[in-house]
């Protein structure tokens, strides 16, 4: 048959390759979910009471600094406010959660882009998406790895968006108002952690800001590669250390890595409270 209806065979071996493909790619997410579920069960436990991981020393060696705002050269930068990262139904709730939890990092986020309005703050948000030609990468960190693997911020294409509204990589629904106001900058997706592959720069200068409060997804990934290149920039940051968190894993506790570097490298940290109070005095 094959030999006589070439036809018939190359479009019966195609649909055979699609179906293994097809098998080959749901099993690897299965297997990646099974080890994120797997990773969730032995996350860092949570401290003990009175015995909290995350407060600052009690007397600290660095020399202390501060940003004092200037509101009109001053933008709310966060990073990543979407569903994969921030929400149970994302794909990372398993790693993030109690982090997120613990720090109220949803609320404190939605806080930030109240002031931030309420006194027409600049706001700009770097969102992460990936496309279907991002997974033909060659190579890759293992957090990279693993985020492709699960289909982390996964859009079908880049001039459609055909599925996104309610994905993981759309952005958290309280958060829509703020960030769909026709004012907000939102930023061409950074592809790794750090905002050097995007256009955040570029949007800061050409709004005159030289002063970043930087809030968002994830603590030592995708924030702190942030404030490192702005500060690389020239820019003035200060960090809302509750108003981001990180995956805990048997590697270990992400946002305590993240807060270290916070505290030798930002220019402030503050609480949510905090920056609300400055932003809107």
């Amino acid at each position: 048959m094959c030999e006589n209806h070439n036809h018939v065979c190359d479009e019966t071996e195609d649909k055979a390759v699609g179906r293994r493909q097809l098998l080959r790619a749901g099993a690897a997410f299965g297997g990646a979910m099974a080890a994120v579920a797997a990773v969730a069960a032995t996350a860092a436990p949570a401290a003990a009471a009175g015995d909290d991981p995350y407060a600052p020393p009690e007397k600290g060696a660095l020399p202390e600094t501060d940003l004092s705002l200037d509101l009109p050269r001053t933008a709310l930068v966060v990073t990543d406010p979407q569903v994969d990262f921030l929400s149970p139904d994302g794909v990372t709730w398993g790693v993030v959660g109690k982090s997120v939890t613990h720090h109220n990092t949803v609320d404190n986020i939605e806080r930030l882009f109240k002031a931030a309005k309420q006194v027409n703050m600049t706001v700009a948000i770097s969102p992460h998406y990936y496309y279907p030609t991002d997974h033909g990468w060659s190579f890759g960190g293992p957090l990279e790895k693993l985020m492709h693997a699960i289909g982390m911020f996964d859009r079908p294409s880049a001039y459609s968006l055909d599925g996104f509204d309610g994905s993981g990589a759309d952005f958290m629904p309280q958060y829509k108002p703020y960030i769909h106001d026709g004012k907000t900058i939102i930023t061409s997706p950074h592809k790794v952690y750090g905002p050097e592959a995007n256009d955040l720069v570029l949007q800061l200068r050409k709004a005159h800001i030289d002063q970043v409060i930087l809030a968002g997804m994830s603590a030592n990934l995708c924030v702190e590669s942030h404030l490192r290149e702005l500060l690389e920039q020239g820019f003035e940051v200060a960090v809302v250390k509750d108003a981001t968190a990180a995956a805990m894993l048997p590697e270990g506790d992400g946002y305590l890595a993240a807060l270290v570097n916070f505290r030798y490298i930002a220019n402030a940290l503050w609480s949510t409270d905090e920056a609300v109070k400055r932003m809107t005095a």
